[in-house]
């Protein structure tokens, strides 16, 4: 009964109300609005293979589930799967590749994802090809017969450009190769990859679908069945799933995602043009400037520009960024973004800390570059710290 209560199409809802019902309903047995947390290793079968769809919560959880299905809800895809981080979603991609597989990565991407790449899979040989992915002409000039995968970031990390989904897939179908889209630093609240012609979208969803810094979940989602069930079929082999607990959570902070993202560009907006306009600043990050050049792109394929910024003051060096981030008071310096609470990071010996000096600096991660993931406090309180921090 609780199913055929809310039978709306997923396509039917407006995203605030998706980000609240997308892809769930009241559990069945007995009403619960938000889903239980089923905290089970194992299910009972009445006979061998006679079970209500769960068999062992590596392979399958109800909660896990949900969630799942809320996050494949809200990017208007059919499967997602979720992990027990983002590395571990990006980890279960990369396992559909095979030894002489070429990639193609954005060049200004994660320190973590290069670590991945470069550490990992390289053994087993994976190649992986950086490209400056807002030049369609190079990216294509990449492409070869081993060519499997194009990897994309948008807004990239940290330097905050702006990749055309669109036109990187226009090329990805032309050589019959999968695109894959890290959409975390956009949400879908801004921007859905699969409706831009990506195949498969990945979150690090610790950040801003949890949005509480209390958990540490990452998520895939995808439209097409065969690739889904390659996927899963991963998912379960390897075994890096998220427990019910953090689904849980996860689901909890979704369901304010919309809210939580509309402040985060609020306050965002406000702070970078505080930083444009101040003496002290020699260069800032921020795809919401009419200047930037990706802006058009940004406009184009988000609705809004987010609550990313980095900057480098006048001047700067790696001793002075060290010296302004250790001087914030209400931002926190801290590893990870995109929760309710103002953070404040030193990409070169942090985020970006496993990419060499010489393969960070080309792509604009010099050591004096600071990233500000933008809260949702008062952000007069916000530029008030900023302006203690930098004097």
């Amino acid at each position: 009964m609780y199913e055929d209560s809310f039978s709306m199409s997923k396509k039917e809802l407006k995203f605030n109300s998706k980000a609240i019902h997308g892809g769930q309903h009241p559990d069945k047995a007995y009403g619960a609005v938000m889903p239980p947390i089923y905290q089970t290793s194992t299910y009972a079968q009445s006979t061998p293979g006679g079970h209500k769809g769960y068999e062992y919560s590596r392979g399958a959880n109800p909660t896990r589930t949900a969630l799942e299905n809320a996050v494949a809800s809200l990017e208007n895809g059919n499967f997602g799967m979720a992990f027990g981080s983002g590395m571990a979603a990006i980890d279960a991609v990369m396992k559909l590749l095979g030894p002489g597989d070429e990639v193609i990565c954005t060049s200004d991407l994660y320190g973590g994802s290069y670590r991945l790449f470069k550490g990992v899979f390289e053994k087993f040989g994976v190649r992986f090809r950086f490209s400056d992915m807002t030049d369609m002409q190079e990216l294509a000039s990449q492409i070869n017969r081993n060519t499997k995968l194009v990897w994309v970031e948008t807004p990239t990390n940290p330097m905050m450009n702006i990749i055309d989904i669109k036109a990187v897939s226009k090329i990805a179908k032309e050589h019959e190769l999968l695109l894959a889209v890290d959409n975390t630093f956009a949400t879908p609240y801004l921007q859905r990859p699969l409706e831009l012609g990506a195949d498969i979208v990945m979150h690090s969803a610790t950040k801003y679908l949890a949005g509480h810094s209390d958990v540490v979940v990452g998520a895939l989602v995808v439209r097409d069945e065969k690739l889904a069930e390659q996927l899963y079929f991963i998912q379960k082999s390897s075994g890096g799933i998220c427990g019910p607990m953090d689904s849980f959570l996860t689901l909890r902070g979704i369901k304010t995602l919309h809210v939580r993202m509309q402040r985060h560009c609020e306050n965002g907006e406000s702070i970078a043009k505080y930083l444009e306009n101040h003496p002290k600043i020699d260069t800032i990050y921020w795809p919401g400037f009419e200047w930037h050049p990706n802006h058009e792109v940004a406009k184009n394929q988000m609705r809004g520009f987010g609550g990313m910024i980095s900057f480098v003051p006048k001047g700067g060096s790696y001793e002075s960024a060290i010296k302004i981030v250790e001087k914030f008071q209400l931002f926190t310096l801290a590893e990870s973004l995109g929760g309710v609470e103002s953070l404040v990071g030193h990409p070169a010996s942090m985020s970006h800390g496993s990419i060499p000096k010489e393969e960070r600096e080309k792509n604009g991660v010099v050591d004096a570059l600071i990233r500000l993931s933008v809260g949702i406090e008062d952000v007069e309180d916000l530029i008030a710290d900023l302006d203690q921090a930098l004097k």
